[in-house]
Formats: structure tokens, sequence, C-alpha cells
């Protein structure tokens, strides 16, 4: 194991490391954290906290993770950073623990997060999710898998993002944004359909394959008729054995239920079913 560990690494003697773990020069590690196998530690890095961080993740130099929540309700408390397996973090990315006892801010599987990305406290993150350069999440964002996220732009706290979704570079994304979407702007709107993401996922095989020209039907209910929101999240289902348009349908709802959400991002054109502005 000190074959792999740079001498000039400082990692406490509480931490549980893989044998298989690389720390490179000067990274910090901390007395409560969990690495396991095959994941490579770059120089600078400081990881501390309650952090659980799975296999074979590449944590690029100077990245800081799991050091306390940027939000003044913060207590002191125990809270986590929980990150899976296989996922590239580069340069200077911040991933901060939860605010309350107990709570978790979570990255998945297979995710690419670029430079300069922050994760705030409580924010959850799916797998195969692309973030690019400089982005910011606030608190409690939650980004569903096989999201494509564009570079330098701001996500508002108790934002959700869909799955497949894509959002355009230097947006403001204060809504929600739905599952399938194409979103960019500022003011931000939906702009599409994800096509070239749910040709390359397999979702949507050929124009005429029935579950991408459901997906377009769907998108068409919403954005471009003259249906009102509900009514139009109501005629989703038409659909039910599209797996697509039904979970497009709960995210809906879901977000325009109230509470601490944000409700959906609107489309393009001025109409009653892109309600949220």
């Amino acid at each position: 194991m000190t074959t792999l560990i740079h001498p000039t690494a400082v990692i406490h003697s509480g931490a549980t490391l893989h044998p298989t773990v690389k720390v490179g020069p000067y990274a910090v590690i901390g007395e409560k954290v969990t690495i396991g196998p095959e994941t490579d530690i770059g120089a600078h890095v400081v990881i501390d906290g309650h952090t659980e961080i799975g296999a074979g993740n590449q944590i690029f130099p100077g990245a800081v993770i799991g050091i306390e929540p940027q939000d003044l309700k913060y207590d002191g408390s125990i809270s986590l950073v929980k990150i899976g397996d296989n996922n590239r973090i580069r340069e200077y990315v911040t991933i901060n623990r939860a605010t309350h006892a107990g709570e978790a801010t979570v990255v998945g599987d297979d995710n690419l997060l670029m430079a300069y990305v922050h994760v705030a406290h409580n924010c959850v993150i799916g797998n195969q999710v692309i973030i690019a350069n400089a982005v910011s999440l606030a608190g409690h964002v939650e980004i569903e898998s096989n999201a494509v996220i564009g570079g330098v732009l701001g996500i508002h706290q108790f934002v959700q993002i869909g799955r497949f979704a894509m959002l355009g570079g230097m947006s403001r994304i204060d809504r929600d944004v739905p599952p399938y979407m194409v979103v960019e702007g500022n003011p931000c709107r939906v702009r599409g359909l994800n096509v070239v993401g749910l040709r390359r996922s397999g979702i949507a095989d050929s124009k005429e394959g029935r579950l991408y020209r459901e997906l377009k039907e769907a998108y068409r209910a919403l954005y471009r008729s003259d249906l009102a929101l509900q009514e139009a999240v109501s005629s989703l289902d038409q659909w039910p054995n599209n797996e697509h348009v039904q979970h497009l349908q709960a995210f809906l709802q879901s977000s325009a239920s109230g509470g601490k959400r944000r409700g959906p991002m609107a489309g393009d054109i001025s109409k009653k079913s892109g309600t949220a502005s």
C-alpha cells in the first residue's frame, strides 16, 4: 500500500483506504473517509468529513470533497457525502456534505464532473451524467441519470433535472427541466426533444420508432398545443405502454405539486401549457 501513496500526502490513521488506492502529492484525507479499490486521488486533493467513495474513481488535482456545506443552517452535525463508482471528478471540483444530521450529498456512478464544478449540500446526481466546466449546483438540486449540463451555468436550489435532458451552456436554470428535453437561454425555455441523446441511448432507434414517435407526440401536446398544462399532462395517459412518456408525466405532476419544487420550465412559445415563467 505504501508504494501507492506519495510521502507528502497526509492521511489520518482513522481513514479507510483499500490497498489499491493511489494518493498523489500533498493530498489530505480525513479521519472518517472511506475509499474503495482502484480509486486514484490526485495531487492537492482534500477529502474530509464522513465521506464514502466507491471503486474506480479518478479525482483530479485540487478537488475538495466532504467539507462542511456553505449553508448558515449547518450546526456541525454529522452529515455525509456518498460517491459511487467509476466517476471522473476533474480539477478543483467541490462537493459539500449535507446540511442536517444523517443527510447526504450523493453522486452515483459513471459521471463526469468537469473542472470547477460545485455540488452544494444535499444534491443528488444519478448515473452517467455529464456536467461541463464551471457549473454551480445550489442546495438540494437533483439530476436524474444521463442528463448533460452545459458549461458556465447555475442551477437554482431545489430544481430537478430530468433524465436525458440537455441544458445549453450559460443558461439560467431556475425551474425544473423535464426529462428528454433540450433547454437553453436566459430566461431558459424548453426548445425541443433531445433527439441526439435519445438516439445515442437507443430509445429513439429511428424517426419511425414507436418510443420516439410517442415522445414526440407528448412533446407536441405539452408545448405545441392549446391545452393548459394540467390538461396536457393528463393527456399523456394515452400512452400507458411507453415508460418514457409515463416518466415524463410523473415528473411534471411532481414538479407542479408545489412545496419547495420550482415548477416546470416553460416552452419557447407563449401558450397556456408552458405555464411556469
